[in-house]
């Protein structure tokens, strides 16, 4: 079953966690990624779903298949409003943690795909966009 080329996954408990690998793992695999690559991609979505649930009290997992020319792509975007991150540097160190998590965090999850951004704040919350390309 060929899913949309983008749609979104509210993680608000943790079998939206589980939902969230098992979308990752179905649209790499439409993508044809490798099996290492299904790897690392569904396992930076868990780690970052898990964060969406944990600490920033629910939100949603917004994707999208991305298409440029003899290039194909996966993007994924977990958003929350919850409280933000503090000090994103400290987060983004090894090592670093607030919780007792898969020990990937933030550092992990970023060397696990080509691109990694994260927009935090108090008013806003967090949103970490993440994308593997093929």
């Amino acid at each position: 079953m060929a899913l949309e080329p983008s749609g979104n996954l509210p993680i608000q408990s943790q079998e939206d966690v589980v939902k969230s690998r098992q979308l990752v793992r179905t649209l790499t695999q439409q993508l044809h990624f490798s099996l290492v690559e299904q790897t690392k991609m569904i396992t930076a979505a868990s780690e970052l779903s898990r964060n969406t649930l944990v600490h920033g009290g629910g939100g949603e997992l917004r994707w999208e298949l991305l298409d440029r020319g003899e290039r194909q792509g996966l993007r994924l975007h977990f958003e929350d409003h919850g409280p933000g991150i503090p000090d994103v540097k400290l987060a983004l160190t090894d090592g670093w943690t607030t919780a007792k998590g898969m020990g990937l965090g933030l550092p992990g999850s970023k060397r696990l795909v080509n691109e990694f951004e994260i927009h935090s704040s108090p008013e806003t919350g967090t949103v970490v966009s993440i994308t593997k390309w093929k």
